[in-house]
This record gives structure tokens, C-alpha cells and sequence, in this order.
């Protein structure tokens, strides 16, 4: 359960009030130019603090390459990779060790494991992705070599929505605002709404929409591992997520069949292309060389700090408030470890398509 990942695969450990998280890398070929620098870019994207619109917790997340890096190359070898929890505030959390709080794992893992570390949610809290996402800048540098670009950004926060697609729009300003979201208006308007949320001691969900540009044709698999179920299955594994839908996904059931498919063509330089991408780049589970564009919904963060009806572990009725540092919506942070998951299955099925070629 803590290993994702076929050739290029990842295994996480460690939990969010202990000393920290980290991920062995597994798989990656010898040979990949890889600095601290790489993976730390990424962590400084997710790291809590970045505004008033995350998580006051401060974490430097400073990764420590362990193995598997020689001379700025990667050796084939098993890479380690650790990053230190430094501003834990377990005392925080002292109130609910004998409770459930509402829509968190703390009952289903009593009723699993027969005990669970309260302090933050032990293993089930989104501290975890830290692990995550330095693994994606690893799979990230070998998906840049290819000429693969992953791209992820905020297309909604509430009722609050980009009125115009991917296309539509320069992704290089995603980093341009603290919410993620490439279209300024719209920003605004969800950095208020986030703020409004907070200020109510309340949370609020929303949408990541990822793109991937530059996939060749030919990444993925024909029966259970389809490139869009291991894409559904990786971002069903994030903290939050409640659903994916790819390409057309459920707003393709208002199309006839004749509107929905996408007639292909030859451009001027000779390549294969589609006049509409209805299919979000994938075709029988494969890479057809058009974009992959896809989007995860995520629920509104379920620690609040306002009173919520629940029972502890002896079944008793009680009432109980969330304390601590906590986000009023997780979007904005969510957006690199949307990227990262995205890279891994890339990196993974990139390896596998190898293999599959004499």
C-alpha cells in the first residue's frame, strides 16, 4: 500500500509528526543529470507557509539525498530521499485521541489497524505527499529529456470557475499568484472567496486541471493499466480527492457519438493529429500524441475550526472543533502534487513502452 509504480516506482514512509517524511525511488535509469536543487524547486511549491491562503505551519522541507546520486548523475541505483518535520505541534491534537473527527481516517484506521497515531493523522495526513512530490522531480527531469512538459493549475475553487479552457490560456502565469490559477481575474476572485472561507473558520473544495503536452503516441496499456486509469488511479490516491474525469469526461454525455469523435489528420510536417481532442490524448488506454488534459476534484479540507457533532472510540456522543494550523483550501498546494503524480505514471509508462519495442 505504500509503493506506486511498475518500472518506475516509488515507496513513501514515514508520518506527519514523526521525524520525518521520505521516498525511495526505484527504477530510475542511470546516467539522469539530478541535483537537490531539482527536487528542492518542487518541495518549496508544496511546502506550507507560502501565503495567507495556506497553512501557517512552518516547514522548510530541505531534502536530503541519501543514495543513488554520484557526480550530479543518478547511478541506477536506489535512490533515498528525506525530508525533516521541523514545526510539529502535536500538543495540538492531544483532544482527539480519543475521538473521531467527521470525514477524517481517525475511525476507519482504529477499525483497520486496531490503533492509529492522532498526532496530525499520523500516516494519513497530507504530509505525506512531501514524499510524493520529490519523486516527481526525479520522474520530471526524465519526462523533460523527452520533451514532456506537465503542467497543473486551480480552474476552480467553489463556485468560482476559469470561463475559458486550457487552450485558452498561458500556463506560464500559473505561478504568477499564490492560488495557482493562470486566468488573473479569476484568481482574484478565488483568493477572496479562500479568504472569506477562512475567516469563517470554514474550508472550500474545487478543481486541478493537469496538461501534459508533447507525449509521444504510444504510452500506456491496453486492458487494466489504460494510461487514463493509472492517471485516475494516481490522483485518487491524493488526500482530498473525490473524483477525475479525463478529456470530455462526464460533459461528453450531452455529445452524439458523430460530434464526440475525433476525426484524424495528416498536418503539413507529416504528422498524425486530431481536429478535435474529445479524447484527452488517450485512445484505447494509449497515447495518441495529442495533449492529455484531465481534472481532479477536490473536497473541502474536512478539519474545521468550528464546533462538528461526532463520538470518540467508546461510541459516546461528543462535540468537537478542529485546532491547530490547517488550510482553508487545499488547491493552491495541491497543484504540484498533482504535477507529481502525473510525472510518475509518465516516467513509469515511458519505461514500459520501451520495453514493450524490440
Amino acid at each position: 500500500m505504500n509503493t506506486f509504480g511498475t518500472l518506475f516506482r516509488i515507496t513513501t514512509f514515514g508520518e506527519s509528526h514523526g521525524p520525518g517524511i521520505g521516498v525511495v525511488v526505484d527504477g530510475c535509469p542511470a546516467g539522469l543529470a539530478l541535483t537537490a536543487a531539482d527536487i528542492q524547486a518542487a518541495l518549496d511549491r508544496r511546502r506550507p507557509g507560502q501565503s495567507d491562503l495556506t497553512t501557517p505551519r512552518k516547514e522548510a522541507d530541505q531534502v536530503e539525498m541519501q543514495s543513488g546520486i554520484f557526480e550530479g548523475y543518478t547511478t541506477g541505483t536506489p535512490i533515498s530521499l528525506f525530508i525533516r518535520n521541523q514545526d510539529q505541534h502535536s500538543h495540538d491534537y492531544s483532544h482527539i485521541e480519543h475521538a473521531y473527527r467527521p470525514s477524517h481516517a481517525d475511525y476507519t484506521y482504529d477499525q483497520k489497524y486496531g490503533r492509529r497515531d492522532y498526532r496530525g493523522g499520523g500516516r494519513s495526513s497530507a504530509r505525506e505527499t512531501a514524499a510524493r512530490v520529490a519523486a516527481g522531480a526525479v520522474a520530471q527531469k526524465l519526462l523533460a529529456q523527452h520533451g514532456i512538459q506537465v503542467s497543473s493549475y486551480v480552474s476552480q475553487v467553489g463556485a468560482v470557475a476559469v470561463p475559458v479552457g486550457y487552450e485558452q490560456l498561458d500556463l506560464g502565469l500559473i505561478e504568477s499568484n499564490p492560488v495557482r490559477c493562470p486566468h488573473p481575474e479569476t484568481a482574484a476572485r478565488m483568493a477572496e472567496l479562500i479568504r472569506q472561507t477562512r475567516d469563517r473558520h470554514d474550508t472550500v473544495g474545487g478543481l486541478v486541471t493537469g496538461v501534459v503536452r508533447g507525449v509521444p503516441a504510444g504510452l500506456g496499456e491496453p486492458v487494466f493499466d489504460k494510461l487514463h486509469s493509472e492517471l485516475g488511479r494516481a490522483m485518487l490516491s491524493i488526500n482530498a480527492v473525490k473524483g477525475f474525469e479525463y478529456g470530455s469526461g462526464f460533459a461528453g454525455v450531452h455529445l452524439f457519438g458523430s460530434e464526440h469523435n475525433d476525426a484524424f489528420y495528416t498536418d503539413e510536417a507529416g504528422q498524425v493529429r486530431t481536429r478535435t481532442n474529445h479524447s484527452g490524448g488517450i485512445q484505447g488506454g494509449i497515447s495518441n500524441g495529442q495533449d492529455i488534459y484531465f481534472r481532479v476534484a477536490f473536497k473541502p479540507v474536512a478539519t474545521i475550526l468550528q464546533p462538528q457533532a461526532t463520538i470518540n472510540d467508546q461510541g459516546e456522543a461528543i462535540s468537537l472543533a478542529g485546532r491547530g494550523r490547517h488550510d482553508p483550501c487545499v488547491l493552491p498546494r495541491a497543484v504540484p502534487i498533482v504535477d507529481a503524480m502525473t510525472s510518475l505514471v509518465l516516467a513509469d509508462m515511458l519505461l514500459r513502452a520501451r520495453a514493450n519495442r524490440a
